[in-house]
């Protein structure tokens, strides 16, 4: 294809032990990764408070391609939100005199009109507060649905809220943070220089890109997922869209646990999981080998597109679950 550009794939094979794209270049060139709060432990209700700020500018979609992202708190996805059910949630939306467009916040875990929304309307320079309870146990998107939504979300207005059963979660070892989405640029996959948004392609449905946190590389080259044999592992999976769900899987691994809602409906040993555009889920695994795992959108020739990312997994080889050991 004309303007294709010249990349190894990831190989899809058991016998796959790395993933391989673009060269290794500093985390600098692309956003910070999103941070994982910590798990709830307390019993009793409170007031959370969040403050969101919108950030406009330009990062690296791709290595050697950039693109104008708007953001909640300059990471894509937004920083993670971390309730209990029974908690009274104030957030503060601010927009910087130095943004270019209006912007609000639709949160699925809130009970009410637009989802906050309706009240949450930022010009540039303006600051507006909503608060809510947290009234359902699970684990929900929120996004700009500022007119027109589908294009805010297409900029990488979108992020998670967790809303935990009193108590939190059951502990684990380690977390995770994944959310997927797809860009619409002018240029195809592979052209350098900075990309701008396409809506033909995206009223078309044909994406250019599709990432894992916002970056082709972002969990290849800049922030693989690290672990070690024996721990238990959470991951929190959402799609921001604005148009097409992930099927995700990790090659070599088999969740234990998968729920979209409450984490008292989980599915037991699933494979490859279908999250829509607009939704969060959540995937619990045991490691019990080490090595690279693939983590993929299981419609594969996504990957191809950056649907991709790897989980590397340390420790001591056990041949009684899987011989002859992966070099």
């Amino acid at each position: 294809m004309p303007g294709q550009k010249a990349m190894t794939p990831p190989t899809l094979g058991p016998a796959s032990s790395s993933i391989t794209r673009s060269p290794s270049r500093p985390a600098a060139t692309a956003a910070p990764k999103p941070a994982v709060p910590p798990p709830i432990t307390r019993t009793s209700p409170t007031t959370v408070k969040f403050t969101l700020t919108v950030e406009e500018h330009t990062a690296e979609l791709d290595n050697g391609a950039t693109y104008d992202f708007w953001t909640f708190g300059g990471t894509v996805p937004g920083p993670m939100l971390r309730v209990m059910v029974g908690d009274t949630v104030e957030l503060t939306l601010v927009n910087p005199e130095s943004n270019q467009n209006s912007h609000n916040i639709d949160l699925h875990a809130v009970n009410g009109p637009g989802g906050g929304a309706a009240v949450t309307k930022v010009a540039p320079g303006e600051t507006k507060v909503i608060t809510f309870k947290a009234l359902n146990t699970g684990a929900y998107v929120y996004h700009c649905a500022f007119s027109p939504p589908m294009r805010h979300v297409a900029q990488g207005m979108y992020g998670a809220i967790i809303v935990e059963p009193v108590g939190g979660l059951e502990k684990v070892d380690r977390e995770f943070y994944v959310m997927q989405g797809e860009w619409y640029t002018s240029g195809i996959i592979g052209n350098k220089g900075h990309q701008l948004f396409n809506g033909a392609k995206a009223l078309a449905e044909q994406p250019e890109y599709y990432t894992f946190n916002g970056n082709v590389d972002a969990l290849t080259q800049l922030y693989p997922l690290e672990a070690k044999v024996g721990e238990t592992v959470r991951i929190f999976f959402g799609v921001g869209g604005p148009n097409i769900g992930g099927n995700f899987h990790i090659i070599g691994e088999i969740f234990d646990k998968v729920y979209s809602g409450s984490p008292d409906t989980y599915i037991e040993n699933e494979e490859t999981w279908y999250v829509p555009p607009g939704s969060v889920s959540v995937f619990e695994m045991n490691l019990n080998e080490p090595g690279t795992y693939l983590l993929v959108d299981h419609a594969l020739y996504r990957v191809l597109k950056g649907a991709a990312g790897a989980l590397n997994v340390t420790g001591e080889w056990d041949t009684d679950i899987y011989s002859p050991p992966v070099e």
